[in-house]
């Protein structure tokens, strides 16, 4: 006999098989870990346990939880407005370091520190929330472990302490972000339009969740439960959910939808009125390439396309006009090596021939003293070159302007107390200058003392004034201002241009800045990143208005149907799940009416079981009654009236041995578990029947006398 395979089981074993080799994989990534790491990250209960879901419309966590919830969301949102804030303002972290140098005496990423900060603040307290949602979505009630919320108050301490100090001194911080809504503000609202079609998935599903608790319970109300329910109205709490989750959700996408109407960015705009790029100024020459205000810088600002260079001036005790930025000389010269002592004071007061001995270029070479954290790596030459810099003066600087044709512009540093040169250094300047026999409109003259001896001995100079009226500028006859940026923009550019007034901004390194002055038709800008800004040819971030409209359009219509698609889907779902629920509801109701009326039906004692079994009428029923009633050929005669005489011998009936069985319950109960329809009636009839004495029948003979 051949033994039939069963393929079924063949197949089974293989699968089992297979499973077998990777037991790990339904061991490690299941639902049962998934709960117990968002528990374990949340509230620190690592070991897996049967958490109470909480139901729908219901609070999902107690009093004292409630009350942390709007820490954990302030600490969230102040992370986020700080990191923000710190990340649009990059272009100012050289000056806020150097700011820390001067407090501090130490040079040190002060900025990025504050970054990195402001990153790890904002991953902690939105991981918290991810993961207090996650548990929501799970339905386990919310606790927050001690330890969390002790860091959270912590996270909202430093946020609250910087935002205070930015308020308080650095008020332009927030000019800065602004601007960058300007120009990022079409794209903030493009992806915005996208988080929140991604968004609506949960809030779709958790509004036709509540949609279906709604007409689950107004099916389940009874009569007396509509009575309890005007109490505590459940249904009008769910209803008050949906709109508050619902609500604002509609009106933020509505508000984002229509976003573009109040939007103003100069970078949407038509090709045909973009201006041509700004002009380049090298900030201390190119600080990024060499050491700042040394000849090394300023070459490489001329090697990749400065316009002009910008430096700082000051003079020594002897008349000598030499170049420098800051009022010591600790940070950028070797003065500790030399002469510690005198580290601290004013450059002016020094002679030119000790300032001509100093190292300028040492300190730029040293890994922890590097004036920017995104400078690339300089090459063995530049570093070997650096290494041999010294302090110029500021007639290096005009010969090299002179043969390269480029444009000069310095702040002049006023000379201290008790210099030789207190009153006269503006005379002492020009003379430097006109002895260097450069062409005059080549040089962009800022300082505002002593301006009539400077037009009248040099009148080629072009004159430039800060951001001040146009009426004052045509006044001075100044046509060429030099402004921050921050005090620029939102001051607005049309009265300026109108009056025909060229525009140098300052300082700018980020090429997104850098987009915005090109949109905004900015003549030149002054910069201390010129290798990256000179290589664009095209300003970021920029697009037409048809073109904007078009994605405008096209995002909102997409989203829109979208959010549709996902709401019309999970209420469709919800609404099967309802009908399912109510279909169930209906035949376990009707089974249960059936039973019950059946249960009550076997319960009721009929005509005949009142009867004795033993009895003429329980086992004849015919001779009991009137012989008109059955006629026929084969009916029984009707008994006489007369009293039959029945005989005394009976014969006891002998039970046998498995007849006698244990008596039933008389009272009908409900099994533990639901036995099936038929054996649960077959039951009921058993214990309604009367229980029969089996130990002595009295079963009369009865002499029936045929017709």
């Amino acid at each position: 006999m051949f033994k039939k395979v069963n393929r079924i089981e063949r197949k089974r074993n293989k699968t089992g098989k297979r499973k077998k080799l990777n037991p790990w994989i339904p061991r490690i990534f299941n639902h049962q870990c998934y709960v117990t790491f968002l528990t374990g990250c949340y509230s620190c209960l690592w070991k897996f346990r049967q958490w109470e879901k909480t139901k729908v419309g219901f609070c999902c966590c107690t009093w004292k939880e409630q009350l942390f919830c709007p820490c954990l969301v302030i600490s969230f949102v102040l992370s986020v407005m700080l990191l923000f804030l710190w990340i649009e303002t990059s272009n100012e972290y050289f000056n806020f370091d150097w700011v820390i140098f001067l407090g501090t005496g130490y040079w040190f990423y002060c900025s990025i520190f504050i970054l990195s900060l402001a990153g790890i603040l904002t991953a902690y307290s939105s991981l918290l929330l991810l993961l207090g949602l996650l548990l929501l979505w799970e339905g386990i009630e919310l606790y927050l472990h001690l330890c969390h919320k002790i860091l959270i108050l912590l996270v909202i301490l430093p946020c609250v302490i910087l935002m205070f100090i930015i308020c308080k001194f650095w008020k332009e911080r927030w000019l800065v972000a602004g601007l960058s809504l300007q120009i990022f503000a079409p794209y903030v609202h493009l992806v915005s339009i996208t988080v929140m079609v991604i968004l609506f998935w949960p809030v779709a599903i958790y509004v036709a969740r509540l949609e279906r608790e709604v007409r689950m319970r107004r099916y389940r109300m009874t009569h007396s439960e509509k009575k309890r329910l005007k109490k505590c109205n459940v249904i009008a709490r769910l209803r008050g959910l949906q709109v508050a989750v619902g609500l604002p959700f509609l009106l933020i996408l509505l508000s984002l939808c229509l976003m573009p109407l109040g939007i103003y960015s100069p970078c949407i705009q038509e090709k045909e009125n973009l201006g041509p790029k700004p002009t380049l100024f090298g900030h201390r020459g190119a600080p990024m390439l060499g050491p700042e205000n040394t000849m090394m810088s300023f070459e490489k600002a001329v090697e990749h396309g400065a316009h002009g260079l910008e430096t700082d001036v000051h003079l020594s005790y002897d008349r000598v006009p030499f170049l420098m930025h800051d009022f010591d000389l600790r940070r950028t010269t070797n003065i500790w090596e030399v002469q510690p002592e005198s580290a601290f004071k004013n450059p002016a007061t020094f002679r030119w021939d000790f300032l001509s001995t100093l190292n300028a270029g040492k300190w730029f070479v040293k890994p922890e003293l590097k004036p920017f954290y995104n400078m690339k790596p300089l090459s063995k030459a530049d570093k070997e070159r650096a290494r041999n810099q010294s302090i110029p003066t500021l007639a290096d600087l005009l010969t090299l302007a002179k043969k390269e044709r480029k444009f000069v512009i310095f702040d002049l540093r006023g000379p201290p107390p008790r210099h030789p040169l207190r009153h006269t250094f503006v005379r002492q300047v020009v003379s430097v200058i006109l002895a260097s026999k450069i062409e005059q409109h080549l040089i962009f003259w800022l300082p505002a003392h002593d301006r009539r001896y400077v037009r009248s001995m040099a009148p080629g100079f072009q004159h430039v004034g800060p951001l001040v009226p146009v009426k004052t500028l045509a006044k001075n006859n100044i046509s060429i201002i030099n402004v921050d940026y921050k005090k620029l923009f939102p001051n607005g550019l049309r009265d300026y241009k109108a009056a025909n007034i060229r525009i140098n901004v300052y300082t700018i390194n980020e090429p997104w800045l850098f987009s915005l002055a090109w949109c905004s038709r900015i003549n030149s800008v002054t910069t201390d990143n010129i290798g990256l800004l000179s290589q664009l040819n095209h300003p970021h971030f920029f697009m037409t208005p048809k073109f904007y409209m078009f994605i405008w359009l096209l995002v909102d219509i997409i989203s829109v149907l979208f959010i549709v698609a996902i709401f019309c889907f999970h209420w469709r779902r919800e609404t099967k799940k309802e009908k399912l629920f109510e279909t169930s509801s209906t035949l376990t109701d009707t089974q249960s009416r059936g039973e019950n009326e059946e249960d009550l039906h076997i319960a009721m004692k009929p005509a005949r079981v009142v009867e004795s079994p033993w009895t003429l009428a329980a086992l004849y029923p015919a001779l009991s009654k009137s012989g008109k009633e059955h006629q026929g050929r084969f009916n029984f005669a009707a008994p006489s009236k007369k009293l039959v005489p029945i005989k005394n011998a009976v014969t006891p009936l002998k039970p046998g041995k498995h007849d006698i069985q244990p008596p039933m319950p008389t009272t009908v109960f409900e099994l533990t578990q639901a036995p099936s329809r038929q054996a649960k009636s077959k039951a009921t009839f058993q214990a309604t029947l009367p229980t029969l004495k089996v130990d002595k029948p009295t079963m009369p003979s009865v002499e029936v006398p045929y017709p």
